[in-house]
């Protein structure tokens, strides 16, 4: 039987922390499909779907069980529909944990069949987010050390400010 996780997110931009998620989560599972999902919560994204596959697509190439999908819906229906069994999220600080405990307990309820797998960040990801990384790429400051290399042009071309 093959274990099947989702690793769903907005990966607006992907940033080295969910690379880790994903790469630690490929070591666990025989498949990890991230997926892209839109969260309700959060401001429009800087990056289409299309463009966030793609640039996950770049850094995990080198992970023969990865693959990217595209959901604009339940979490739980997809987790079923592809026959996964676990679904993985990334924990930086209790703050995440009571979020991701409401939405594992939610996940549960809705396919009893997903059981959320946490695994915690290192360290130096602690405070690293899609969002931080926006805002100092806004105002032109480093983010070589927060984003995957092969990504890092295509990401400052888009969230640059150009004033």
């Amino acid at each position: 039987m093959r274990r099947i996780a989702v690793c769903p997110g907005s990966f607006d931009p992907v940033t080295l922390g969910h690379l880790d998620i994903i790469t630690r989560a490929s070591r666990l599972f025989d498949k990890v499909i991230v997926l892209i999902s839109r969260n309700a919560g959060k401001a429009q994204p800087s990056f289409t779907a299309t463009e966030r596959m793609l640039m996950i697509e770049a850094v995990t190439r080198d992970l023969d069980n990865v693959v990217i999908d595209i959901l604009d819906g339940l979490l739980a229906d997809y987790v079923r529909n592809v026959g996964a069994v676990a679904i993985v999220k990334g924990l930086r600080a209790v703050s995440d944990f009571e979020y991701e405990f409401q939405m594992a307990l939610a996940n549960k309820k809705l396919y009893a069949g997903a059981e959320t797998v946490f695994l915690t960040t290192p360290a130096e990801n602690k405070n690293l987010s899609s969002s931080v990384v926006k805002q100092i790429a806004y105002f032109g400051g480093d983010i070589s050390h927060f984003v995957p290399g092969i990504i890092l042009d295509d990401i400052k071309q888009r969230l640059v400010n150009d004033n």
